[in-house]
């Protein structure tokens, strides 16, 4: 397998431009809490909140992170087999043992509900659904592969990461990384968690952020259409 992403991309790219070299990796992902944590206070219809939601994120990917989001994948079926893996596993406990995500443990006042949040009304929202499907398989594996995998897993190691070559293994860092993604999945921490260590896995194993950024759009373009096709929506929180 050709390792294509060992050299640092801001390296290659000058990213020092925006001011700090975190910048392309940070604020679309810093810019997607901002707005998850403000959405429900704006007093618009949600799918057209979730359209600009869209716009304003992919307009930051386009701008302040383009140089250092990657395009070459070095191994697409091995990254879309995973993501695949992934999303079975992330439906996996509810399938196979319904009243498993009742427990305290995933129940509770401090990480929520296993339940949808949104209004019934936007199940029949094209709308909504077209931009949820967007955020969902376009945005969010970019923003967040760019933060936890392009920048964190690396900034742990070193701060100045820019030195650390993408794929860098220190254990430390590694299950930092995992457990505080599985802390953004509130009740779904467990999944969540086993997920953040699959993708920092295959980062360590491909040193390719391409890879991992294909292979999380797979994992949420499944589940994006589990959520439709069998009526699932406490997956879209």
């Amino acid at each position: 397998m050709k390792n294509i992403d060992t050299e640092p991309p801001e390296s290659r790219v000058g990213a020092g431009i925006f001011g700090h070299p975190a910048i392309p990796y940070v604020a679309p992902f810093a810019a997607f809490i901002l707005l998850l944590g403000v959405n429900r206070y704006v007093p618009v219809e949600p799918g057209y909140v979730y359209a600009i939601w869209f716009i304003l994120i992919f307009g930051l990917l386009l701008t302040v992170s383009r140089p250092v989001i990657p395009f070459r994948i070095s191994n697409y079926l091995g990254s879309a087999l995973l993501g695949v893996a992934v999303f079975a596993l992330w439906i996996a406990p509810d399938v196979l043992w319904p009243p498993y995500r009742q427990s305290w443990l995933f129940n509770n006042s401090l990480l929520g509900s296993p339940k949808s949040t949104l209004d019934p009304s936007l199940k029949s929202s094209l709308l909504f659904i077209v931009f949820r499907i967007l955020n969902s398989v376009v945005n969010v594996p970019v923003l967040e592969e760019l933060f936890w995998r392009g920048w964190l897993m690396r900034w742990l190691i070193s701060t100045d990461f820019r030195k650390v070559p993408m794929g860098a293994y220190a254990a430390q860092s590694f299950w930092t990384v995992a457990v505080l993604f599985a802390s953004e999945h509130g009740s779904y921490w467990d999944v969540g968690l086993v997920t953040g260590a699959i993708f920092n896995w295959w980062m360590v194993r491909t040193r390719s952020l391409a890879d991992c950024i294909f292979c999380h759009a797979v994992t949420n373009g499944c589940l994006a259409v589990y959520v439709l096709s069998r009526d699932q929506w406490q997956y879209w929180l």
